[in-house]
């Protein structure tokens, strides 16, 4: 499978503190990619470098076109890298609290001119997520911790995104919400979005990842599919938690 984004040796410091530390990370289109690991792993990190939110020190973030040509990302600013296709929901979920839920979903589309794109991407989050139709008059505020998941995810699918960036969904959410999230991550998937994943979860997400890589300390521990981490008894009960 061809490879849509890639990152090259990176590193990440704050100060004099190195808190990525040269990593090598391939993410295949139509993927879903976990990065795992405990606090302080540099998971979120790197998941804000992709974006631009946090600059790196060194290396690249290639994001690969339709044609198979890579373009480094690498400090580009946030809106450049949300031009390109790369939308982040971030962690805490950030919502515009005062707003309705449709305004909070019409934020996340503000760079596209399509409206009938627009049309086609709120049909689409409104089917990923019945509830958030329901509420779309709603004051974000009022939502509970699982709807405000949802929206959260909601408005980053309303960019269009080629991969979406999702920085630990199930943070403080109830198991059958847990539940019903990363199957509405599998069906995101289904319909050809990209996903890069941040989770403590290890469990719950090595079911639905195709690969995924374990951090530690700003470094690759341990990589693989999904599927062989699961097994991995020692690795979960080491660095991952048993949850």
């Amino acid at each position: 499978m061809a490879n849509i984004l890639e990152i090259k040796d990176l590193r990440v410091s704050y100060g004099p503190i190195e808190a990525v530390k040269g990593i090598n990370i391939n993410v295949g289109e139509g993927q879903i990619v976990a990065l795992l690991g405990a606090n302080g792993a540099g998971k979120t990190t790197t998941l804000n470098s992709v974006s631009g939110v946090v600059k790196a020190r060194s290396g690249e973030i290639l994001l690969y076109d339709e044609n198979g040509e890579p373009s480094n990302i690498m400090n580009h600013r946030p809106d450049r890298v949300a031009k390109k296709g790369i939308m982040q929901s971030p962690e805490g979920r950030k919502i515009f609290n005062e707003l309705t839920v449709e305004d909070n979903l019409k934020a996340g589309a503000y760079m596209l001119r399509d409206k009938k794109k627009v049309r086609e991407n709120f049909a689409r989050v409104y089917n990923l997520f019945p509830i958030l139709e329901e509420r779309r008059k709603q004051q974000a505020g009022t939502l509970s911790g699982g709807e405000l998941q949802m929206l959260a995810v909601g408005r980053a699918l309303m960019g269009s995104p080629r991969i979406l960036v999702l920085d630990e969904p199930s943070l403080g959410l109830a198991p059958l919400v847990i539940k019903q999230i990363f199957e509405t991550l599998v069906k995101i998937k289904e319909e050809g979005t990209t996903i890069l994943i941040v989770e403590q979860n290890a469990k719950q997400t090595l079911k639905i990842a195709d690969y995924a890589y374990v951090l530690e300390l700003g470094k690759i521990s341990n990589e693989g599919t999904g599927e062989a981490l699961l097994q991995d008894k020692s690795l979960i009960e080491a660095y991952l938690g048993g949850a």
